[in-house]
């Protein structure tokens, strides 16, 4: 197995990759930030579902997919804020994801959230993805 330099993005991109080949689920090594990532997305509506399995040797992410018609309800994520450059925003700065289409996800002093939430709360963090 390959050494990660950015696990998040291996994440977006194995659920990227997952939607657009219409696979019902997939996994991911888990880390806390990628079950928070997870958590957003369900409640976003992008994802059914989310388990953490620690039946095997290390623990894992299984994230069930949602699809609309057959088509996947994940158009595009893309990951902003890379450990070679990173992207920070105030919660007057946080953008909005095709006019307000899709979601910003940020990393701030009071968790993960997506930037509707850290704009109500008035808080700023680091952008990590984008999502639509």
């Amino acid at each position: 197995m390959a050494v990660l330099t950015d696990p998040i993005s291996d994440f977006l991109t194995r659920f990227k990759n997952a939607s657009r080949a219409r696979k019902d689920e997939f996994t991911a090594p888990y880390s806390k930030i990628k079950a928070e990532i997870a958590r957003i997305l369900q409640e976003e509506g992008y994802v059914w579902s989310y388990e953490v399995d620690t039946s095997g040797k290390f623990p894992e992410i299984k994230v069930k997919t949602k699809f609309v018609d057959k088509t996947p309800a994940l158009t595009d994520i893309k990951r902003v804020s890379k450990p070679g450059l990173r992207q920070y925003v105030g919660s007057n700065e946080v953008p909005r994801v095709l006019n307000g289409l899709g979601i910003s996800i940020l990393s701030t002093s009071r968790g993960i959230m997506t930037g509707h939430q850290a704009k109500k709360a008035k808080v700023g963090g680091e952008l990590l993805a984008q999502v639509w």
